[in-house]
């Protein structure tokens, strides 16, 4: 019988602790900010989707969670998760020289 002490799963635990930290906690955060995001959409926002469409909140619909994207050819209902945070900071935020 092998004489199972807890350094023999340190090197496991260790692995996992730093996999939480570095990989499952900010996907987490990420995963939070967005939802905050999509919910505190309003009217007149500019806004890009994930797939790059870009367009003006017109219209927002709390029941089903979507909202109406007003672009270039015309009004488009996208869900609100459809929308990126990221591309849609980059699009409100001036260019700085």
């Amino acid at each position: 019988m092998g004489s199972g002490s807890i350094m023999d799963f340190l090197p496991m635990i260790l692995i996992f602790v730093v996999a939480y930290f570095f990989m499952i906690r900010p996907q987490m955060k990420r995963q939070k900010d967005e939802k905050k995001f999509a919910a505190e959409l309003k009217r007149g926002d500019r806004i890009v989707t994930k797939s790059g469409l870009h367009g003006k909140v017109v219209d927002l619909n709390d029941k089903d969670s979507s909202c109406v994207i007003e672009t270039m050819a015309g009004k488009l209902k996208f869900d609100r998760s459809a929308i990126s945070l990221e591309m849609s900071k980059k699009v409100n935020t001036p260019a700085t020289k």
